[in-house]
């Protein structure tokens, strides 16, 4: 049985959900799930878990991604990126100081969530009030951003890469950034180069899935980044017995033969508990 995860080059038009079906039915398999969701229109790194695998999915959704997105400026739409219906219009005439603008992203900021998003308020998702016409209050959620870069310039689509925090919106981040430099705008198209560890060049497409020309990566490997901890007693993993050490931050436990056994969090009391068995 296979159990790993997969790197899946997510074309436009898919929904991720429907990504995880085609994995479903490739695979023979019901048990596969994904981590961290990518619009239907957005293109590019959607990490999978298969079988065994999706234990692991919660350590699994990155606190850092990059995408590459493009912007267009002279026009605003409800969606904030191609697909929606056009709000505001100016006619485009040039910008001026477009890496200053871009650099004063950079760093720890507020920003407001687009209404066309799946976030909850009073339990219900922002782009059902949205489609109904509802007016609601969004609060600004903090965010962060480590790199922003611009790749390329063509007459009013400005291109550019962002290396951000889990939570950013870059559909909002664009239409930020139009604003600064003077004029309504929306994401034209947005790639995900990078999820935590994972990045394209590890990607298949959906055709060579379907052809079995891709990698499944083991679940020790996934967790290479992580900070090991190698029992020389399996069982207390096993057993989901607590460890005498102390971390302050999630490990990945191993047995001496390098199978990974669970993640393991701090106690609160000096010792670390298992968070969850991988076994």
């Amino acid at each position: 049985m296979n159990d790993g995860l997969i790197i899946i080059n997510k074309p436009a038009g898919y929904t991720s959900h429907d990504i995880v079906n085609i994995v479903r039915k490739t695979l023979h398999t019901k048990k596969v799930g994904h981590a961290g969701t990518l619009d239907p229109d957005a293109m590019g790194v959607l990490v999978v878990a298969v079988n065994k695998a999706t234990k692991a999915l919660q350590f699994l959704t990155a606190e850092n991604k990059e995408y590459i997105a493009t912007l267009k400026l002279g026009a605003s739409t409800d969606t904030m990126d191609a697909s929606g219906t056009v709000l505001d219009e100016k006619i485009f005439h040039g910008y001026d100081n477009l890496i200053e603008v871009l650099d004063s992203f950079l760093g720890d900021s507020m920003q407001v969530p687009p209404m066309y998003s799946a976030i909850k308020i009073n339990g219900k998702k922002l782009y059902e009030y949205a489609r109904e016409g509802k007016e609601v209050k969004v609060d600004p959620r903090p965010i962060h951003i480590d790199e922003i870069k611009l790749l390329k310039e063509e007459d009013d689509e400005i291109t550019f890469r962002v290396n951000c925090s889990k939570g950013t919106y870059i559909r909002s981040l664009c239409f930020d950034i139009a604003k600064k430099l003077g004029y309504p705008g929306y994401m034209k198209t947005l790639i995900r180069s990078r999820s935590g560890d994972f990045d394209l060049s590890q990607g298949c497409t959906l055709d060579e899935l379907k052809e079995g020309h891709y990698k499944m990566i083991a679940l020790k490997d996934a967790f290479a980044s992580m900070d090991h901890y190698i029992l020389e007693d399996e069982s207390i993993a096993l057993n989901g017995k607590r460890i005498d050490e102390s971390y302050d931050h999630n490990i990945a436990v191993f047995n001496k033969k390098g199978d990974i056994l669970a993640i393991y969090g701090p106690d609160g009391a000096g010792r670390m508990k298992s968070l969850r068995g991988l076994f």
